[in-house]
């Protein structure tokens, strides 16, 4: 190896440490968001009879530009399907409503979701035209509907129903009922109006 050689790795070696150690410093110096808020989502009105243990638990994490949530089922039927949103109230009529997520759960009834977006205190949807108008309209709570309209009125959670009540709170705009919801916080300052970034 010749001197040229060795002192231009030298100096590349230099370069490259040079550039490793700013984008620490750069690193170092951006802001960090740390910390997770955690909080429960509740059997929605009736369910509590045919579903006694279906419950909910969500966790947000801030992060610098947007933040991550993750939402996670138990108590659901077996290997069934539900639809996640963010909504303006807990319960009906629900608000102005926001599709986030399929949840499929498993055999023993368990599932689990993560989505990426804003879902804080600065959540919110506005249409200032076209077919429809409304102001910016904040949406701090969490809803999940059963997928399959079928599936709730088979469980016998719509005791007065004669068919199954379609709603809709899926992709196809032809879900089931909800099943839970974040009504364990006040209407008008859900769980997501807690979160900062």
């Amino acid at each position: 190896m010749t001197r040229r050689t060795t002192a231009t790795i030298a100096a590349c070696s230099a370069l490259a440490l040079g550039l490793t150690g700013y984008g620490l410093s750069a690193a170092s110096a951006a802001p960090r968001y740390t910390g997770t808020f955690t909080f429960k989502l509740i059997a929605s009105p009736g369910i509590a009879k045919c579903l006694p243990k279906a419950r909910g638990q969500a966790w947000i994490t801030p992060h610098s530009l947007n933040d991550t949530m993750k939402v996670q089922l138990w108590g659901m039927p077996a290997n069934a399907q539900f639809d996640l949103f963010v909504i303006q109230t807990p319960n009906k009529p629900f608000g102005v409503s926001w599709y986030q997520s399929d949840i499929n759960v498993n055999k023993s009834g368990t599932g689990v979701a993560t989505v990426q977006g804003i879902f804080d205190k600065e959540t919110f949807s506005v249409s200032p035209g076209g077919t429809v108008t409304f102001k910016p309209t904040h949406q701090f709570h969490l809803g999940v509907w059963f997928n399959d309209p079928k599936l709730p009125f088979k469980l016998g959670c719509e005791p007065a129903a004669k068919s199954p009540i379609v709603t809709p709170f899926n992709g196809e705009q032809h879900a089931g009922i909800q099943v839970v919801n974040t009504a364990n916080f006040p209407a008008n300052k859900g769980p997501l109006s807690k979160v900062t970034r």
